[in-house]
């Protein structure tokens, strides 16, 4: 597959900055599986449970690490055969210790039965997720070998087997998730979030398929905002702005909001981390270290909860919250994931900020990259000048820098999904038109 730059490379020393953090952040995809059933840990603590949306990462990433010699062909079919076996292969049913029902997944999986664990939902988004990784392989192994073409049958049958109009629920949008116990949560997928690729699949799925309103009733929630003059449809927390990216390549075609707006999501993505640097420039709660280098809040694991005198202001500290700018909740955490997730969109200021975190030496004695977050504002900061860091790494944060790399100076999974008929159908469903869709 040619691997020319669709936006343009950086210099030779960025490149390989690049280099080294997504051969670095690939490596949690290595560790932290389970070779048997292809399950992979939500985050590094000891005992955790396994993520599907993780999973559906690491299906996804694998190709990369493929181009880029991170492991070879042969390591990486034996790994997606083992999660697309499993998942194809695992309980589907009611009772609470199953995997999934109707063709979705329980959010966290145990790591060695791959049974429900933790009590929790049946997630639309992240069976999302994870379908859009099983389509990703499906499209890339297309050798003629018995190995490739069972790849392929089994990530399209796993897609199949959603059935989207189930998790409606009766509605037009789409239920968030179902538990065995009491069956389909209050929230529905509504307001622009990264629900975009959960409507885009279900909109192309071959056997259950949303319609068109369904889509529409969703869209029809957006908030359209000007944020420091600049106007853009609104999500806060900046990984929203970056989900749906990591597999459709939306520059240039536009749905029926984007057409009257007159701009792309590509674009609209921009101007949201635009506001982000220009949120911690402005810095209205005075957060330490906040600035043109030093940005990016998102939904992440935090020092809290607690509360804290700091400089004579009490401030709040939260644990893993929905981040958000510029109306918050802003406790003074960063996200580097999140910056580096936005290299398609605005590498001008992204770059530039991944060598400060390096100056910060926020890669220093951690395995996989960056952790997934910091805050310099919370009191207890350890040995670590620079403030409090997670001891975690989290799979939903490697595999975005991992993608959004690659996609930034390749193209390479944006290419790929733009062959997938899946894809192609479901944004013509949702009425994207123009582009490369013409």
């Amino acid at each position: 597959m040619p691997q020319e730059p669709l936006i343009g490379l950086q210099s030779p020393t960025d490149d390989g900055m690049l280099d080294e953090l997504q051969q670095e952040t690939f490596g949690y995809f290595l560790h932290e599986s389970n070779v048997e059933n292809g399950l992979v840990r939500d985050k590094t603590e000891n005992d955790s449970a396994a993520s599907i949306a993780a999973t559906g990462l690491a299906l996804a990433s694998y190709p990369i690490g493929v181009e880029r010699f991170f492991l070879t062909r042969d390591d990486a079919i034996r790994r997606t055969l083992a999660t697309l076996r499993f998942f194809s292969n695992s309980r589907q049913g009611t009772e609470p210790d199953s995997t999934g029902y109707r063709g979705f997944y329980y959010h966290f999986l145990d790591m060695q039965t791959g049974r429900r664990a933790l009590k929790c939902e049946l997630s639309t988004i992240d069976s999302a997720l994870l379908l859009a990784g099983a389509l990703t392989v499906a499209m890339y192994f297309d050798r003629d070998t018995s190995d490739e073409r069972e790849i392929r049958e089994c990530g399209d049958a796993l897609y199949h087997r959603a059935d989207w109009q189930w998790a409606q629920d009766k509605g037009l949008t789409v239920s968030q998730g179902w538990k065995p116990e009491t069956g389909f949560l209050k929230y529905r997928w509504q307001g622009y979030d990264e629900g975009l690729l959960l409507y885009v699949l279900g909109l192309g799925s071959p056997t259950h398929p949303l319609v068109g309103e369904s889509y529409r009733a969703w869209s029809s929630t957006y908030e359209w905002k000007k944020i420091y003059d600049t106007e853009f449809l609104y999500a806060g927390p900046l990984f929203i702005h970056q989900l749906s990216h990591l597999w459709l390549d939306l520059r240039h075609i536009q749905d029926d909001f984007m057409r009257k707006k007159g701009i792309d999501y590509f674009e609209n993505s921009r101007r949201a981390t635009l506001v982000h640097q220009q949120y911690a420039i402005r810095n209205p709660h005075q957060f330490a270290y906040y600035g043109e280098h030093c940005w990016g809040i998102t939904a992440s694991d935090g020092p809290g909860p607690a509360t804290r005198r700091v400089a004579g202001i009490e401030r709040k500290f939260f644990n893993y919250v929905a981040r958000g700018a510029p109306y918050g909740p802003d406790d003074g955490t960063v996200a580097p994931s999140v910056v580096v997730a936005s290299l398609p969109f605005a590498p001008e200021i992204v770059v530039p900020t991944i060598r400060h975190f390096n100056e910060l030496r926020l890669r220093e004695m951690n395995r996989y990259g960056f952790k997934a977050t910091f805050n310099p504002t919370y009191p207890d900061k350890g040995e670590r000048p620079y403030g409090w860091v997670t001891p975690w790494h989290y799979g939903l944060n490697q595999g975005p820098i991992v993608m959004m790399v690659e996609n930034y100076r390749t193209g390479f999974l944006w290419r790929l999904m733009r062959r997938c008929p899946h894809v192609i159908e479901g944004l013509r469903r949702a009425n994207f038109r123009n582009g490369w869709l013409s």
